[in-house]
């Protein structure tokens, strides 16, 4: 068994216990508004930490979530407290329902995750939180760092509408800044798919953070891991200005 398989298969035993908490964590976060548009379908493939945090922030907005893992019956109790815009099953029910699909896992399991759900998600758009971390992840992730993440992950998912979104940010600041009062924290995205980016940053601000394009995905590696901006709590005029980008009138 490949050591991304086992990842993959990891992410269901930890699955309810991290949603779990993941609840509890956003559960004293200001209420999202309503979503300006119609509710979208959003298919979660990894209900870890960024996974369960977003379900319930896009839950809260008025969005309808598919939360999965290999063993979705693990998933039930968590899914029965977010309410009847969500629901589990398994990845590949994940990929099929969503209108977006966030993958969110470990990144050396993103290319097994592209050739076991090649067709469901061809031509979908995807949102990628992942961070290769070689200690983990193994020399994959040296590559992945070397070519930037953007350029790497569009080569792990061919064929999908591909957007870095949420990878710099830590998964407890994603619960306790949603929606804060005063200047919302930025939320760095990069894309090459112009409507892609128009659906993500309507899910950023829907979760409760202001949505930054830095530009296509050759450029997402401006907020990789080592950044001098990842996951650092930045306005969207800091980040902006750190990452040498127009300042938005």
């Amino acid at each position: 068994m490949s050591g991304a398989t086992r990842n993959l298969r990891a992410l269901g035993a930890a699955a309810a216990v991290t949603l779990m908490a993941c609840t509890v964590a956003v559960a004293g976060a200001a209420g999202a508004a309503p979503a300006s548009q119609a509710p979208l379908k959003i298919g979660i493939i990894g209900a870890g930490h960024i996974g369960g945090t977003l379900a319930s922030l896009w839950v809260k907005a008025g969005h309808e979530v598919l939360v999965s893992s290999r063993h979705p019956g693990q998933l039930e109790g968590l899914v029965r407290s977010l309410g009847p815009k969500a629901r589990a099953g398994t990845p590949r029910e994940a990929a099929l329902f969503g209108d977006v699909v966030l993958i969110s896992v470990p990144y050396g399991a993103l290319p097994q995750v592209g050739r076991d759900l090649k067709a469901e998600l061809t031509g979908k758009i995807v949102l990628d939180t992942g961070n290769p971390y070689p200690q983990r992840d193994g020399d994959m992730a040296v590559e992945a760092r070397r070519k930037g993440t953007g350029v790497s992950s569009a080569e792990f998912l061919p064929g999908v509408r591909l957007v870095r979104a949420f990878n710099a940010i830590n998964s407890g600041d994603l619960a306790s800044e949603a929606h804060r009062s005063g200047e919302r924290i930025a939320i760095p995205l990069a894309g090459d798919d112009r409507q892609a980016l128009e659906v993500a940053q309507r899910l950023v601000t829907d979760a409760g953070f202001e949505p930054v394009v830095v530009g296509p995905l050759s450029r997402a590696r401006e907020f990789d891991v080592g950044t001098a901006v990842y996951t650092r709590l930045m306005s969207a005029a800091q980040l902006r200005q750190a990452l040498g980008l127009k300042q938005s009138r």
